[in-house]
């Protein structure tokens, strides 16, 4: 578990025995998280203070009871909403979980997404502190029922099927060629000019469709992009110091300050709990 100042503290895992879930309970005061996105989905149950979440609509206020639910690739960022920070605990299921029980739980068809951000639902929230105690207990069997009615429950009350998205414009398509490049060379990338110009375009037109398509500018996507890649790679047992090379950071505390910014833990505390075997304790309090 990672600790800091002002009493924060926080545990970002992978419980194995409940496949395509990753978890983090934590409490916040002064740390914020950048503007990113997820590849999966992301609810949140709030126990404590007030957690601001900032998305492409707005600034939204999650309070105790409250759930947190963010779409993948929603791009958005979080601070406290109030002094004294906010505790929260959280889920991260894969698209494939979530759709596995939209399918055999629901009526929804197509794509499944989540039509409010946040919510005022105080008993699916302790639902969510009840999934965390059970994989910290090393309760499997408790974990996964818990999981699946908690998702199966949020689902019916604010799940709706994603909209299709009507044919993509010039600029979608230049977005979406810049992407793939930054992509290729995320560990050298081109400079905005030099990738405006690679496709043929200008810096600011370049701007503004990438912006359109995926909520933020090239130079914070490449960030956002660079941290799932490390991710994977701290996963795999990459050293931190090498994971940073590899996809582009200067060193391992350029690193560090951009991973806890987005992920809400260090890197070599994400690395500690895949890395180790399963012990009951020590997470912080409930």
């Amino acid at each position: 578990m990672a600790r800091a100042r002002d009493g924060e503290w926080a545990r970002h895992w992978h419980y194995p025995a409940v496949p395509g879930l990753d978890l983090l309970r934590a409490r916040y005061v002064r740390h914020s998280f950048v503007r990113h996105s997820h590849e999966g989905f992301v609810l949140g149950a709030v126990r404590q203070g007030v957690e601001d979440v900032v998305t492409p609509h707005g600034t939204l206020h999650a309070g105790r009871g409250s759930v947190v639910m963010l779409n993948p690739e929603v791009p958005h960022s979080a601070h406290a909403g109030d002094p004294d920070g906010w505790s929260y605990a959280t889920l991260y299921p894969s698209l494939d979980l979530v759709a596995a029980i939209a399918a055999e739980e629901t009526t929804l068809r197509g794509t499944p997404s989540f039509a409010e951000t946040i919510v005022e639902d105080e008993d699916t929230a302790l639902l969510i502190r009840a999934v965390h105690r059970a994989a910290e207990e090393g309760n499997a069997l408790a974990a996964d029922s818990l999981l699946r009615v908690t998702l199966a429950r949020l689902l019916r009350r604010h799940g709706t099927s994603l909209t299709v998205r009507a044919p993509r414009d010039a600029g979608a398509a230049t977005a979406a060629r810049a992407r793939e490049l930054l992509h290729r060379r995320m560990a050298d990338p081109p400079s905005l000019e030099q990738l405006a110009r690679e496709l043929d375009t200008g810096s600011f037109a370049l701007l503004r469709a990438f912006k359109a398509a995926y909520g933020m500018p090239p130079h914070t996507w490449l960030t956002d992009a660079r941290i799932r890649a490390a991710r994977r790679l701290l996963e795999a047992g990459t050293p931190p110091a090498a994971a940073a090379a590899e996809v582009g950071f200067t060193d391992q505390p350029h690193l560090n300050r951009h991973f806890t910014r987005i992920v809400g833990v260090p890197p070599g505390a994400y690395q500690r709990e895949r890395a180790r075997t399963y012990k009951t304790g020590g997470a912080g309090p409930h």
